[in-house]
């Protein structure tokens, strides 16, 4: 009897949990079972894996073969098994030395010819492994995003032979090594200073920059809501190096992200449409697979015409930006995926569109406007920290815009920069994410501002939360202006952002 042991990653959320594969050869009929709850995909790797050992001129043991995934309570899926569940089979039959099989990690889909296949999720099992201090041998075509974290020892192989050769020394496997540096995608045509006019919305769209903060656009169609969300991008500041690794990591668990071979300092920008799901929105299956808003992690979460998601849809949203993970639970498993994203959404300010127009145009009684209002909540709209009009211009104003300079993304952004390292050096966060106890520490407030902004709430019938999300803005306002204080003037500043009209 032969036993030998190989280590493996299984897919569960952004984790790669270690599977440790053991092959028994033991006599008696022929036979060949795997236990360890494997779904479809693992079963059938018993044929693939018996052909490709054949195909590749080893012996298949004519014994009976028992191959255990443990740990046992963690589903299993897909075709990553294969490759480690070949070599166990060879090193128990004696054909491969199993004296080095501890020191290495392996994932990878087998043909039935022994050629290795690109799986999903590589990068997850790669951060694993070098958290374990193993090296990773993958797929060929696989490198490059194994190789995303830099410093972590990864071996790129196109066949079940090359392996075997280097686990028996006789042909070694070099460490893959690419020059992988990351791309800054050219913004140039998505500048700011293409949109003309607007200068309260723009202002608003600085502060949600600037403070990570989520932010509702209300105007009729053509105002620029679209075009202004789309600019936002070009005054982020780009993703660290572990920003933009969380992020490649979750794109990676899509299935149709079999080879991701660079990553970007670019925030994603994520714009489904309204007729999405809530498990396009946040993700699920019966394998749980990231959604819109995980997918928007570290980056923007833009809900175009946002009365016309269906309100069930919206709902699972105020989970998310709170806490910024979302769990997704099913009966054989849970999948915990990170969801921190700034939601910007746009809106009409009635069905038709034209509530309050100048030329009378809206044709919408009061109940319509309310009704349509109604398909957001009071504790959506509660957690949106800025609310701006956008206001349609007349002709005029736009003409005489035309030739006046406009600033560009890159003058924006060096005071966004300069105001996410102030909070950063005080709070190693954005002022967003600032607890309550941060909000008390950070806003200390003078007796005269401290007033004011108690009769504001009080007038407007805002909640606790509101109060402590103006005081986010203004925080963030202030560090905009570089002022150390939250001041009146911060604080009217924000209060301008929370309420807009929506009456005729």
């Amino acid at each position: 009897m032969k036993l030998a042991v190989v280590y493996s990653r299984a897919s569960l959320g952004v984790d790669a949990p270690l599977v440790t594969v053991e092959a028994h050869i033991s006599r008696g009929l022929p036979g060949f079972t795997i236990v360890g709850l494997p779904e479809t995909a693992v079963k059938e790797s018993k044929d693939r894996v018996r052909s490709a050992i054949l195909n590749s001129h080893f012996e298949f043991p004519s014994r009976r073969i028992t191959i255990n995934l443990g740990p046992a309570d963690l589903p299993k899926e897909g075709g990553r098994f294969d490759l480690p569940i070949a070599l166990g089979i060879l090193a128990a039959s004696q054909q491969i030395p199993m004296n080095t099989l501890q020191e290495y990690e392996f994932v990878g889909e087998l043909a039935l010819s022994g050629e290795l296949r690109p799986i999903y999720g590589v990068l997850p099992v790669a951060l694993s492994a070098r958290k374990a201090g193993r090296t990773l041998v993958v797929p060929q075509k696989n490198a490059d995003e194994a190789a995303l974290p830099g410093d972590n020892c990864v071996l790129a192989a196109d066949h079940l032979l090359a392996v075997s050769a280097h686990l028996s020394r006789q042909t070694l496997l070099s460490p893959y090594l690419k020059n992988l540096t990351p791309i800054l995608e050219n913004s140039a045509a998505d500048d700011l200073s293409d949109v003309k006019g607007q200068m309260h919305a723009k202002r608003a769209l600085e502060i949600t920059a600037a403070g990570g903060h989520a932010l509702l656009m209300v105007g009729p169609p053509g105002t620029g809501k679209t075009m202004l969300a789309s600019r936002l991008p070009s005054i982020l500041p780009p993703l660290s190096i572990e920003e933009a690794l969380e992020v490649v990591a979750i794109h990676s668990l899509l299935p149709q992200q079999k080879s991701i071979s660079t990553w970007t300092q670019q925030r994603p920008f994520r714009a489904p449409h309204h007729t999405a799901s809530a498990v396009a929105l946040v993700g699920g299956g019966s394998y749980p697979k990231p959604g819109e808003i995980s997918l928007a992690h570290n980056g923007i979460l833009f809900l175009d015409e946002l009365p016309e998601f269906d309100k069930r849809v919206l709902e699972v949203l105020r989970e998310p930006l709170e806490s910024g993970t979302i769990l997704i639970s099913r009966a054989a498993r849970q999948a915990e995926f990170p969801a921190r994203f700034q939601l910007v959404a746009a809106m009409n300010p009635c069905p038709c569109g034209y509530l309050s127009d100048p030329k009378g145009r809206c044709r919408c009684t009061q109940e319509q406007v309310s009704r349509y209002r109604s398909r957001i909540s009071g504790p959506l709209l509660d957690r949106i920290d800025l609310q701006v009009e956008v206001p349609a211009l007349p002709i005029e104003t736009l003409s005489s815009w035309k030739n006046l300079p406009e600033e560009n993304s890159e003058t924006v952004l060096k005071r966004v920069k300069n105001a996410v390292q102030k909070q950063h050096q005080r709070s190693l966060k954005l002022n967003a994410r600032l607890s309550n106890r941060d909000v008390q520490a950070f806003c200390v407030l003078k007796p005269n501002a401290e007033k004011f902004i108690n009769q504001a709430i009080e007038k407007l019938g805002l909640s606790a939360r509101s109060y402590h999300r103006i005081l986010r803005v203004a925080r963030t306002i202030a560090d905009l202006e570089d002022h150390e204080t939250v001041e009146m003037p911060h604080l009217s500043e924000a209060l301008s952002f929370k309420k807009i009209s929506m009456t005729k």
